[in-house]
Formats: structure tokens, sequence, C-alpha cells
């Protein structure tokens, strides 16, 4: 389909100049994206998506007659390409400029940085605008920084016809603006909560680490620090020994919820039931490997006999043991033939007897 522009012989011949550059332009459209890609993943920045466009011819025309005397060549217009980085957070926005800007030439003087001239109903217009360059290619390319959130304003903002230049009655323009100012106050509250989160996360792998584990809720990421660790090495290779074993590492992570349903509540805890009971955890594995030929065990020995220890020990019998197969396996009628030949094997076992 032919289009016909009105355009003068200059503006014509910047048209041209697109034309006939437009497949390198697309080349380096692939190449751009590809380093931004590496780099950000190198720098450990995660982002919610990267958008690119090459501006169509269309476009390109309706620019030039608009406005094509303030160009004297095409390496003028520095939106030929365009490419759109959205984070997860605001604070990644200043993580992923400054990646940004180390590798690529960036144009200092035709960058913006709206997020600082912005009015309160302007939240989805707040990007970082960078224009760059990079070596072999002639032309300058844009690329924007801006979150999900005022990413998404912005799509729902320009669905709306918000900023279209259309009379909007004054009750649905306050709504907007109102709208605006709490999507912002989101955007900037999930980065403080990451932040807390993080320093939360840092202030309990110290803790663990000194040892001052009556101090250290009983949570995920407290007991990932913990089993680092490995609390659980030494019974583990006292119960290997007996047939000469070899251990298989397997996730620990599921007796989170086991010394959970225990009335766990601090790691210190959990060390105690480590301290209290691993005389009772090895008298029941001894019994059971001897029962087998087994030259293999997994490093979930050692928990499971613990707790069937501090189960025991504290009196809660068959249901209790049972209690303990529904938490770690889910609730199955294995799990109680499964508990009534621990407790009967138990019977005779001297920590039963003392």
């Amino acid at each position: 389909m032919s289009h016909t522009y009105h355009l003068d012989p200059h503006c014509q011949a910047i048209l041209q100049e697109y034309k006939d550059n437009r497949p390198i332009i697309k080349e380096y459209e692939g190449k751009v994206l590809a380093i931004l890609k590496q780099t950000l993943e190198e720098a450990g920045i995660h982002l919610a998506s990267i958008e690119s466009r090459i501006k169509t011819e269309d476009s390109l025309a309706g620019k030039l007659e608009r406005k094509g005397n303030k160009y004297k060549s095409l390496a003028d217009i520095t939106d030929i390409l365009g490419v759109r980085l959205i984070t997860y957070y605001i604070d990644d926005v200043d993580k992923v400029a400054t990646a940004v800007e180390r590798m690529f030439t960036v144009d200092w003087e035709n960058s913006i940085d709206k997020r600082k001239i912005h009015d309160i109903d302007s939240f989805g217009y707040v990007s970082l605008h960078y224009v760059c360059s990079t070596e072999g290619l002639p032309y300058r390319f844009e690329i924007q920084m801006r979150t999900v959130l005022q990413h998404a304003w912005a799509n729902l903002d320009h669905d709306t016809g918000y900023k279209s230049g259309v009379e909007i009655p004054k009750r649905y323009m306050r709504s907007m603006s109102r709208l605006a100012g709490m999507l912002e106050l989101i955007d900037e509250e999930f980065s403080k909560i990451r932040s807390e989160i993080t320093d939360y996360r840092r202030k309990i792998h110290k803790l663990v680490a000194s040892g001052n584990l009556d101090e250290v809720p009983l949570d995920g990421d407290s007991f990932r620090s913990f089993l680092e660790l490995q609390p659980f090495r030494q019974l583990n290779k006292r119960i290997a020994s007996v047939n000469q074993a070899e251990i298989q590492e397997v996730s620990l992570i599921p007796y989170l919820t086991v010394f959970k349903g225990l009335e766990c509540k601090t790691l210190g805890d959990v060390r105690n039931i480590i301290n209290d009971c691993s005389e009772a955890a090895y008298q029941i594995a001894c019994y059971q490997m001897g029962l087998t030929d087994l030259d293999i065990v997994s490093s979930s020995i050692g928990p499971q006999n613990l707790c069937i220890a501090y189960i025991l020990k504290k009196g809660w019998g068959k249901g209790g043991v049972r209690y303990f197969f529904d938490l770690l396996n889910g609730k199955k009628e294995s799990n109680d033939t499964v508990a009534e030949m621990i407790v009967e094997q138990a019977k005779e076992l001297p920590f039963m007897n003392q």
C-alpha cells in the first residue's frame, strides 16, 4: 500500500536515508538488546520485561511533516530505535541506569529524567530517558526506564484519553490524579519493603552465624541460614558409620514445617532438640540399620529420627509419630501403619526405658 507524504525535498532525503539504513538499524536493535540482557543479568538485576521498536516509516514521515526543519539528517532524530526497560522496583531504575551508562555513550544534553519534573497527575510519565549511542551504529537511540506500575499506568492512562487533549470532566480528572498518587506510594512502598526484608535477612544471617539462635525466629529465611551450618551433619555421619554407608544429600527445607508443627518458635528450640535427642535418634537408626544392609542413606535420616525421638520422649506415642509423618509427607493411611511399627520397635530401645 503506497503512502503520500507531504514532505519537502530535504525531508524526503531523510526519509530515504531511513529506508536505506533500516536493515542496519534492525541489526543493531538485536545487538543492543543482547548487550542489555547479558549485562543486567550478570549484575543480578531482574527486569519485568525488555521492549524495543524501530520507528515505522509512517511515524517518521509524520514527524518530518510536523517539524522536519529541525533535522539536518536522520542522525539528528534520537528515537529511530527505542528500547524500554521495565523494572519491578523504583530503586532498580537507578541501578539499570548506571549499567546503561557503562554500556553505551549517553547524550546527556538530550537525555531527561522526567522523575524530577513530574506533576501529581503524571505518575505514568516519570520514566528516565537516556539518548545513547554505540560504536558501529551511526544513529542514536533512546532507552526508557520505568517500573511495572508506571508502565501499567501509562498504558491505562493512554486508553482513557487522559492525556489526549480531549477535555475530561473534573470529577474524572480528580479521580485519575488520586489514583496516580496512590500508585506512586505503592511503588515506593514495594521498594521500601524489599529493602527492609533484605536488612532482616542480613540480620538473621548474622545472628545465625554468631550462634545466638534463641533470638532467631524460626522461619524460611532463618531455617535456610541454619541449614548452611549443616546442623545435622554430625548425627548423619554417626548413623551412616553403622553400615559404612554413603550419605546422599537431599533438601531439608520440608523440615521447617515439621519443626514448626513440633512447637519450635526459634532456631534455639531446634538446636535444643538436636542436643537433647541425638543419642535417642542414633539408637532408633541403629535398630533400623541393623535390619538392613543399606550402603546409602539420605541426609534426612538425622532430622527424621530426631523428630521421632523428640515425640516419643514427650510421650506423644503413635498419634504423635503419625502427626510427624502427616506434616512431612501429607496425610495418608500408610502413615498410621508406619507410626505403629516405629513405636513398637522403639519400646526396647534404651532411651525409652530410662
